[in-house]
């Protein structure tokens, strides 16, 4: 089975930006999509962004313009850029893989944590 593991999580100020990175264990964009979700205490887990196999990138109304999914296929590895980040982006930050022709994912990181506070 695939592993991932996210890092790049911290602390940051409203405006300011970080990048959060998630490693797989194998070589898998070629025919694996890959999600980043983010999760508030208390709340449902809410799919931010997302890049296709193809490298087709999607996002959410509520962070479009400001986060941006990439990928670096040598490294195996996918980003989550937040720009401009805002309180209610303090969550904790999960990335997630799934085959193109599946609707269930394949693979979950733990997660990383992100804090956004003056």
């Amino acid at each position: 089975q695939v592993q991932l593991v996210e890092s790049g999580g911290g602390w940051v100020q409203p405006g300011g930006s970080l990048t959060l990175s998630c490693q797989s264990s194998g070589t898998i964009f070629r025919f694996n999509a890959m999600d980043w979700y983010h999760q508030a205490p208390g709340t449902q887990r809410e799919l931010v962004a997302s890049l296709t196999s193809g490298g087709v990138a999607t996002y959410a109304d509520s962070v479009k313009g400001r986060f941006t999914v990439s990928r670096d296929s040598s490294k195996n590895t996918v980003f989550l850029r937040l720009d401009n980040v805002r309180p209610e982006d303090t969550a904790i930050y999960y990335c997630a893989t799934k085959k193109k022709i599946s609707i269930r994912y394949e693979s979950w990181g733990r997660g990383t944590q992100v804090t956004v506070v003056s």
